[in-house]
């Protein structure tokens, strides 16, 4: 089968590779149909995880049929299609327990990290049962694969630990697809006031088409003094969705007294965390990596046309052509590149 195999640091190539094969019980074999490049993704590509091991296939989001399923799957047949979660989740362990799926002692997120991911023809499901979902008619594949990652990431750590509220002020600090995946599922919550704040015009304007109340560039504005124009004191929920020191800093900077900052983006560097300002503002302070347990509410929300989830699809390749998918994503703002659709079919 054809796969997108990783050899080190900025060093990506399809290859074929063998076909995967029932291992345990629980194991499903699944055909993919779709699937995505994930910011995690580039940042594996830019050799930001050296524990990855040479000659891993990428990827860890997808849509497909089941190919075969072992003989300890029960939720699953040969030729459902499924949505493949980005965490794999025993369903047992005291973490699981918790619904902290994404520290599951023999799951979490290992696709594409620590075992063959779905950047392929063919991918292996560990512990099918609680790591598939069924995808309904009346969601499109390529709307399916958002559900993979992106919409439980951005509703969980950023709207669901930011603990938003009906009339809150929340500010976005990101319009990437994880941030316009907070914007969309904050709306959820009803607060009075979106602010998405960016370096890209082009994002920013499409998160005001998608509900975003006020835009921000950050790259051209002073934002502390924007957000005090329109919020006073300062916003009730930050959300940081990108993992930069920049970005950080901005969320420590714009929060009222009582706030939340919710950290969504995934940090490589350390960053300065002003706890000499901050120690007296009652802030609450989150951080987490997605469990996917909002999975089946947002597959139903879906499937309900709650989000407009069309416009954050920009572009789409053929499995064949995905090394030039992963240079157009790389070179997002340039590509005007939010999410890229891979087909395999």
């Amino acid at each position: 089968m054809k796969a997108l195999v990783y050899h080190g640091d900025h060093n990506i190539a399809l290859e074929e590779r063998p076909k995967p094969t029932i291992l345990n019980p629980t194991d499903a074999i699944i055909r993919v149909l779709k699937t995505t490049i994930c910011g995690t993704d580039l940042g594996i590509y830019k050799g930001k995880n050296p524990e990855i091991a040479d000659g891993r296939i990428l990827g860890h989001e997808g849509v497909g049929l089941v190919e075969e399923a072992g003989e300890s799957v029960t939720q699953f047949k040969k030729g459902d299609k499924v949505l493949i979660s980005c965490i794999t989740s025993c369903g047992s362990c005291e973490y699981c327990k918790k619904q902290l799926y994404s520290h599951c002692k023999d799951g979490g997120w290992i696709l594409g990290y620590m075992i063959d991911g779905v950047q392929a023809e063919y991918v292996r499901i560990p512990h099918a049962d609680n790591s598939l979902y069924k995808v309904p008619a009346s969601i499109d594949d390529e709307i399916a694969v958002l559900l993979s990652d992106i919409l439980p990431t951005g509703h969980e750590i950023g709207v669901q630990y930011g603990q938003v509220k009906p009339g809150d002020a929340i500010a976005i600090v990101g319009a990437g697809p994880v941030g316009m995946s907070v914007l969309l599922t904050a709306q959820f919550y009803s607060p009075s006031i979106i602010i998405m704040i960016d370096i890209d015009e082009n994002r920013l304007d499409l998160a005001k088409e998608l509900g975003a109340t006020h835009i921000i560039n950050s790259g051209s504005e002073n934002v502390l003094e924007t957000i005090q124009s329109i919020v006073g004191d300062g916003v009730d929920v930050a959300i940081e969705a990108v993992g930069i020191p920049a970005t950080w800093d901005i969320c420590q900077k714009i929060v009222k007294p009582g706030a939340h900052i919710a950290n969504v983006g995934v940090h490589g560097v350390k960053v300065d965390f002003e706890i000499e300002k901050l120690w007296i503002k009652n802030l609450t302070i989150t951080t987490g990596l997605v469990n996917t347990n909002t999975t089946p509410m947002l597959i139903k929300a879906v499937s309900a046309n709650r989000f407009d989830l069309k416009k954050l699809i920009t572009h789409h390749f053929k499995l064949g052509e995905i090394e030039e998918a992963y240079q157009i994503f790389l070179n997002g703002a340039k590509e005007k590149a939010l999410k890229i659709i891979i087909d395999n079919n």
